[in-house]
C-alpha cells in the first residue's frame, strides 16, 4: 500500500477511484465497516480503494493544548488499513490553510480535482469545511455537479450505542480495556523504541523495556497484564507494566514500563508494540522496596492468570 500526500495531485494509477473519508483514530469496528463498503465497491467496480484521512487529527489544529488524545499512530493505521486490502492511504496535511477550505471547494478541488475520486463513502456523521460548514447531505449534493456518487454508512453499535473512539477513550482512562480491544478488535498498543532507563527494575529483580508514552492517549495508569511484539522479528512475549508515573522514584516521568516473562534479552533501541490486555490495578507508594518487589510477584501472578484466561 502507497501512502500519498494530501497536498498533491493524485497519481494516475490511484484516480477514479473509490475513497472512504475520515479520521479513522483507532480503526475501530464502526471504521471498518466503512472502509469496508469502500474495498468492496471498488473491487465490485474494478477501481482502485483509497483511504482519505487528516494528519494532525483537526482537534489538535484547533485545541493545541488539550490532552493527548491518540489511539493509533499513522504507521498503526496504515498496516491495519493495508490489512483491510485498501490500495493507498491519502494524508491531508491538516494545516491553518487546510482549516480555511470551504465545503464546496473540499468537493471541487480536493475530491474532485487532485483525487479524481469517483465515489465517496463516510460515516453518516461526517462534517467537513471551514467551521465544519458541510455534512453528509451537502457533501452528496455537490457531488452531483462533479459526478461523485456518496454513499454515508450508518453507525455500528455495540451493547445499543455507537461504537466511537470516544467511547474507547473513555473505556481506556477508566482502565477498562476489555471493552476497548471488544471495540477496537484488537487490543489498545502503544509502539515505540526502548529507551535506556535507570537499570531499577533490573536492581530489583524485574527488568523493564522503557517506551514513552509520545502522544498517545494516557489511559488509567497503573499496573497491566501486557503483551509485547518484538517488531523486528514478529516474536510475542507475555509480560506485566507499569503505565504511569513511578510514584516510588523521582524524577516523575511518564513512562510504559513492560516486565517480559522468562525473557532475558536486550531491548535497547529496538522497536516494539505493546498491547495493554488487563487492568490490574492503580499505581501506589509503598514503604520500601521489599514491600515493592513483595506486590511486584504478586502482580507477575495475576497477570500470568489473566493472560492465560
Amino acid at each position: 500500500m502507497e501512502r500519498l500526500n494530501g497536498g498533491s495531485a493524485v497519481p494516475a494509477p490511484y484516480r477514479g477511484g473509490i475513497v472512504a473519508l475520515g479520521n479513522f483514530d483507532g480503526f475501530h469496528r464502526g471504521h471498518q465497516a466503512v472502509v469496508g463498503r469502500a474495498v468492496s465497491r471498488a473491487r465490485l467496480e474494478g477501481k482502485p480503494a483509497l483511504v482519505a484521512t487528516f494528519d494532525p487529527h483537526p482537534m489538535r489544529f484547533f485545541r493545541p493544548d488539550s490532552p493527548w488524545f491518540r489511539l493509533t499512530t499513522l504507521e498503526q493505521r496504515e498496516r491495519l488499513l493495508l490489512a483491510a486490502g485498501v490500495d493507498a492511504m491519502l494524508v491531508f496535511q491538516f494545516d491553518a490553510d487546510f482549516a480555511q477550505v470551504t465545503a464546496p471547494d473540499f468537493v471541487t478541488e480536493w475530491l474532485a480535482r487532485r483525487l479524481g475520486a469517483s465515489g465517496v463513502v463516510t460515516g453518516e456523521d461526517f462534517t467537513f469545511g471551514r467551521a465544519r460548514g458541510g455534512d453528509v447531505t451537502l457533501l452528496k449534493m455537490l457531488g452531483q455537479g462533479h459526478r461523485l456518487s456518496v454513499e454515508a454508512v450508518a453507525p455500528v453499535l455495540d451493547e445499543e450505542e455507537p461504537i466511537s473512539s470516544t467511547r474507547i477513550r473513555d473505556a481506556l482512562r477508566d482502565g477498562d480495556c476489555e471493552t476497548a480491544t471488544r471495540l477496537l478488535t484488537r487490543p489498545f498498543t502503544i509502539e515505540g523504541v526502548v529507551e535506556p532507563g535507570d537499570r531499577r527494575g533490573r536492581a530489583l529483580g524485574y527488568p523493564t523495556a522503557n517506551l514513552s508514552l509520545g502522544n498517545y492517549l494516557r489511559p488509567r495508569f497503573g499496573i497491566y497484564a501486557v503483551r509485547g511484539r518484538l517488531i523486528g522479528s514478529g516474536k510475542v512475549l507475555d509480560g506485566v507494566a507499569n503505565l504511569g508515573v513511578r510514584p516510588m522514584f523521582d524524577p516523575p516521568r511518564e513512562l510504559l514500563e513492560p516486565h517480559f516473562f522468562d525473557f532475558d534479552g536486550d531491548l535497547y533501541g529496538q522497536e516494539i508494540a505493546v498491547e495493554l490486555i488487563s487492568f490490574i490495578r492503580d499505581e501506589r507508594v509503598f514503604d520500601g522496596t521489599e514491600a515493592l518487589v513483595a506486590q511486584m510477584d504478586l502482580d507477575s501472578q495475576e497477570a500470568r492468570r489473566r493472560l492465560a484466561g
